[in-house]
Formats: C-alpha cells, sequence, structure tokens
C-alpha cells in the first residue's frame, strides 16, 4: 500500500532562521531554474560584463588577430551558458549569503522552502 503525501505549502522562513537550519537539512528547497537563470544574470549584470569582452573579441579578429578574438568570443558565450546553467546553484550561494537576495528569491517565486520530513 502506497501513502500519498498532500503537497507542502511554502512557508515563510525569517532569513537567519534559515542560515541556521539550511546546513542541518530542516529544510526542503525548490528552484525554479529558468527564473533563477534570469535572476542571477540579472543580479550579477552579466550581460554588461560579457559584452565587452565579446565586442573586444570582435574587434581584434577585425584587427588582424583572428585566433585571440575567436578566444574572446568564445569565453564570453561560454561564461554566459554556463552561468546559466549554474545558476541555481549560485542563487542558493547568493540567497544563504544576502538577505535581500533570498526575500527577493522567495517574492519573484523562484525559491520556496518547505520544512524536512
Amino acid at each position: 500500500m502506497s501513502e500519498t503525501h498532500p503537497a507542502q505549502e511554502p512557508i515563510y522562513v525569517p532569513h537567519a532562521e534559515f542560515r541556521a537550519g539550511l546546513p542541518a537539512g530542516q529544510f526542503r528547497l525548490i528552484v525554479n531554474p529558468e527564473r533563477a537563470s534570469k535572476y542571477v544574470k540579472h543580479r550579477l549584470m552579466l550581460t554588461a560584463l560579457i559584452l565587452p569582452i565579446v565586442g573586444a573579441g570582435i574587434g581584434m579578429a577585425w584587427y588582424g588577430y583572428p585566433w585571440i578574438g575567436l578566444v574572446m568570443v568564445l569565453l564570453g558565450v561560454v561564461a554566459h551558458r554556463i552561468v546559466g546553467r549554474q545558476a541555481p546553484k549560485i542563487l542558493l550561494h547568493m540567497a544563504v549569503r544576502d538577505a535581500k537576495v533570498y526575500h527577493e528569491a522567495i517574492d519573484f517565486e523562484i525559491l520556496e522552502v518547505q520544512r524536512a520530513r
């Protein structure tokens, strides 16, 4: 016989309790990866950081250094994709250290906190 458990509702947990209880395994976290990716890229101003690298790479290629330019363009594209894929982990790291990020993640429905069973 299987016992079905109703879905738990997200609860409000103060940041200090979240920081203390997360390493102890008191909470179950649900992270929306798509929203986390958008939030982390925006919060880190990733586009503003990567655009000059890609632009400089294109300039280097036009100026006569195609291999250096190619490396810079690839570096920018790969960095953007890596941050996008690792966004849930980055968000969790940021939320543990900064209460503002934690509250924004909950308010924007990127992060849900539930009590562990």
